[in-house]
């Protein structure tokens, strides 16, 4: 697969994640995430580090369209399907390891919460990158 591809793969997934992660986490779930999650933890929004968080929506976005890439994977459904299951692995890892570790989640439910809407937005993402790196002209 063209390097092209995976850069505006890449891109559109890190635009997409960013998008997403605003919507689920910025207004669908704020309330739900005030009331059960530690707060001492988290930046007021005025003070978030945006390069960071822009430099991690990339990561992301550059991580499936990699992997697409060299699994050959083409379609929505195969987007979704892949990316579905390395969002879930992913955050199934990284909250069970914040919640062993820390009091960020005030309940196991929490935890559940959040991996659901990450699998979420890694689906939704992963359609995005798959249709993204499949458009244009077929590779010969």
């Amino acid at each position: 697969m063209k390097t092209s591809k995976i850069l505006l793969g890449g891109i559109a997934g890190a635009v997409t994640f960013f998008i997403l992660g605003w919507l689920i986490y910025g207004v669908l779930l704020i309330d739900y995430m005030t009331t059960n999650y530690n707060q001492c933890a988290a930046r007021p929004m005025e003070d978030m580090i945006w390069w960071a968080m822009i430099l991690s929506n990339l990561a992301f976005g550059f991580l499936l369209s990699i992997v697409f890439s060299w699994s050959n994977t083409k379609g929505m459904m195969a987007g979704a399907k892949v990316a579905g299951v390395i969002g879930l692995l992913l955050s199934l890892s990284f909250d069970f390891s914040i919640y062993s570790m820390s009091n960020v989640f005030f309940n196991l439910i929490t935890v559940f919460v959040d991996i659901i809407a990450y699998t979420i937005m890694s689906v939704i993402g992963g359609i995005v990158v798959a249709l993204v790196m499949g458009a244009g002209k077929k590779e010969a």
